[in-house]
């Protein structure tokens, strides 16, 4: 039989439209909630059986759009709809919480609620009148959400549904993404476009990312949002802008999503007209007093402020002679009464103060503990630094009972190569997570400061700084979005371990194929530690590029302030390398428990993986492998290179199993990875060696170009710098 023309033309724009549709559908944007339909007959099968309707109750925002991605998934997933029914039948999933919902209420189950939480679910398999039936349900509607969320989950990743009895609670109360966003529509430290906040057309044109965003956030739990980068701009808090803030709360408000903003501490003198921002000055705190009441008249669920003071230059408490206490303490009476919170940065540290940095937050809030008012938490990175690729813990936790610490991590990979290198942070953050402080015997973890178990914190936190953009996949590496996940995830419940998480992950993102998870799981779990080899082996730590933080720089130094500089931290001279953090240097080991102490402080019994953190060793002394320093160091540095080489090829073997578009971007993303680690590898590896003036291993390769090339390396566009015009 001929086509005709038009059956031609017809057949030819149906391919492309075909064409166009996956083209769009696979460039990301759809994150972890891709809702792919199910091809195995029988598992589709399955689960058509026993879903057949959905009942709820009264219906309010939240259960609104939990209704609405239930259907979204169920009908992308099942190709089918969920009847909206009166009548529980078999295979009806009834949704709502005792108050709201008469079947649920009749259940008797509210004392299995009880210890859910405002925020936990249960989701059970049950009988109702001789009915098969699956409950998801909640002492709230949010709970409720959460609850949809996981159950969408368990279809995604393909889990048998047939006997369900799930309870689940989060560990951490304030579960937060904070955005380095200004406004101007930079991020500081983002690499993947611009900021989602388009604060031009706000309030009026409200962007539908807005709610994927929420979407995205409040299937692992996340529960707040700080719009604003801790670099404050004050102007946020005029009328105009909140205004904006207000609209974007609204469409995050079914979703369990507050906003909090960043308070500029001098926004008295700078928008306020006053001539002070002393806060003990009653005109200040009457000033801050009228703003946080405006602020709740628009945005009634506001969850407070999060604040960068008295570091790196940003106004402070501090410059009127006031405590981090006295300044954190005006702001919280203020939120007090529309019980919101102020977040208080440790991350503080002054190049007039002529001690080593790793020592200057605990230094300045360890005598601050107990005089904090009780809606304040003190909110501290994972290490003592800033963010590095490798950190032992920071020495606050554990150290202050009497005060809420928070934990701030970086999901934004500032030093672990930007959005071009795949790393899967999720085993940083657990290394950090189970690190013991010893604070109150064994099993103080960092974990346990955090949840509130160990010191009874009323309200607790934890904090990851964003790394979403305007990028088409959000994230700039479509790796990138597992760790925004995994934050997420162990938020909600650190005792996930990263593989597991990395696992759902992968099912959801990619496929269910289970040689294609496995080979991406090994991918991911080796890539943080493969990175750590190629950049800062041993325990060294930021000798990135000046300011931009981009590839390797050791040799930085005379800047004008020293520990913005490499050589402050690496120590290298003739006789070794490392910062000598123990009774005979800094004595930075002083800060943690004493039962920590003597493992960090001992020269023996510190992990090599901290070893030049904490000591300064010889070029030549032996590390446990029998081999010297010098020897160590190149081999790490060049297994990590190899290691991202092996890592290409791994990827490689997914050729054909892996839609092309994400094939082939995580490809090209990981030949710059190994270009870079190389980099990498060759300037440090020639850089020590300036000191050790020992030759590199003979079985290895040696670098094709000298020192010099490398140091006279310029990057004026890197993410972060001004243009020079």
């Amino acid at each position: 039989m001929k086509l005709s023309v038009v059956m031609i033309r017809t057949l030819l724009f149906f391919l492309i439209l075909c064409s166009i549709i996956r083209s769009k559908a696979e460039d990301g944007y759809r994150l972890w909630l891709r809702y792919e339909r199910i091809t195995n007959v029988s598992l589709l099968k399955n689960y058509t059986r026993q879903l057949t309707s959905v009942h709820i109750g009264k219906l309010s925002p939240t259960i609104q759009v939990a209704v609405e991605e239930l259907q979204l998934a169920i009908k992308s997933m099942l190709v089918k709809e969920l009847a909206l029914t009166a009548q529980v039948q078999s295979g009806t999933l009834l949704l709502g919480t005792p108050a709201s919902t008469p079947v649920i209420q009749a259940m008797n189950i509210s004392e299995k609620l009880r210890n859910t939480g405002p925020e936990g679910y249960l989701i059970m398999s049950t009988a109702w009148n001789g009915k098969k039936v699956i409950v998801i349900t909640a002492n709230t509607d949010k709970g409720v959400l959460y609850g949809v969320f996981h159950f969408i989950r368990l279809i995604q990743t393909q889990q048998d549904i047939s006997d369900l009895n799930i309870s689940s609670a989060p560990k951490i109360k304030l579960r937060l993404l904070n955005h380095w966003d200004n406004l101007d529509r930079t991020v500081e430290r983002g690499y993947a476009g611009f900021s989602i906040w388009d604060w031009h057309k706000l309030p009026d044109f409200i962007d539908p990312r807005y709610k994927d965003y929420a979407r995205a956030n409040a299937s692992i739990g996340i529960n707040g949002t700080v719009l604003t980068n801790v670099n404050a701009n004050a102007w946020v808090l005029t009328p105009h802008y909140l205004e904006k803030v207000a609209a974007l709360a609204n469409v995050f408000r079914p979703y369990g999503i507050r906003v909090y903003l960043t308070a500029r501490f001098s926004a008295p003198t700078e928008i306020g007209g006053l001539p002070t921002a002393d806060p003990l000055n009653p005109d200040v705190q009457q000033w801050w007093n009228k703003k946080v009441r405006e602020i709740y008249n628009l945005i009634p669920d506001f969850g407070g402020f999060l604040v960068k003071a008295n570091s790196e230059g940003q106004p402070g408490p501090q410059n009127f002679g006031r405590t981090h206490a006295e300044g954190a303490n005006m702001l919280a009476r203020a939120l007090a009464p529309f019980n919101g919170v102020v977040m208080w940065r440790a991350f503080v540290y002054d190049d007039k103060i002529p001690d080593d940095r790793a020592k200057q937050a605990f230094n300045e809030f360890k005598p601050l503990d107990g005089a904090f008012l009780p809606n304040v938490l003190v909110q501290v990175k994972n290490g003592p630094i800033d963010f590095q690729p490798r950190e032992p813990f920071h020495p606050l936790f554990g150290a202050m009972p009497a005060t809420p610490l928070m934990m701030e991590f970086q999901i934004t990979q500032e030093y672990t190569g930007f959005s071009t290198h795949l790393v899967y942070l999720a085993n940083q953050f657990k290394e950090c997570l189970s690190s013991d402080t010893y604070a109150r015997g064994e099993g103080s973890t960092v974990a346990r400061v955090i949840d509130g178990s160990l010191h009874n914190y009323p309200i607790t936190g934890m904090a990851g700084v964003a790394n979403i953009g305007t990028d088409r996949n959000w994230t700039g590496h479509h790796f990138g979005q597992a760790n925004w996940y995994a934050f997420g995830r162990l938020a909600w419940n650190h005792e996930l371990t990263a593989m597991s998480v990395a696992e759902e992950w992968i099912r959801m993102t990619f496929t269910n194929e289970l040689h294609v998870v496995n080979t991406i799981k090994k991918l991911m779990d080796s890539s943080w530690e493969t990175t750590v080899n190629y950049m800062t082996p041993l325990g060294l730590h930021h000798i990135m590029g000046w300011n931009h933080h981009y590839g390797p720089a050791p040799w930085i130094q005379d800047k004008h302030r020293a520990d913005w500089t490499s050589v402050y931290y690496h120590r290298a001279d003739e006789k070794g390398l490392g910062f000598d953090r123990t009774p005979s240097g800094s004595n930075a080991v002083s800060q943690y428990t004493q039962r920590v102490s003597e493992k960090f402080g001992s020269r023996l019994n510190c992990p090599e993986k901290f070893l030049l953190w904490f000591h300064h060793v010889g070029w030549t002394e032996q590390l446990s492998s029998g081999k010297t320093l010098w020897e160590e160091l190149c081999l790490a540095y060049y297994r990590g290179a190899a290691e991202v080489k092996q890592m290409l090829e791994t990827w490689s073997t997914l050729q054909g199993k892996i839609d092309d578009d994400r094939y082939e971007h995580v490809r090209t993303m990981l030949s710059i990875q190994h270009k870079e680690a190389i980099w990498w590898r060759n300037a440090c590896v020639l850089y020590f060696q300036t000191f050790s003036k020992m030759e590199i291993p003979a079985h290895l390769e040696k670098p094709d170009k000298p020192l010099s090339y490398y140091m006279q390396l310029e990057f004026p566009y890197a993410p972060g710098i001004k243009p020079k015009w």
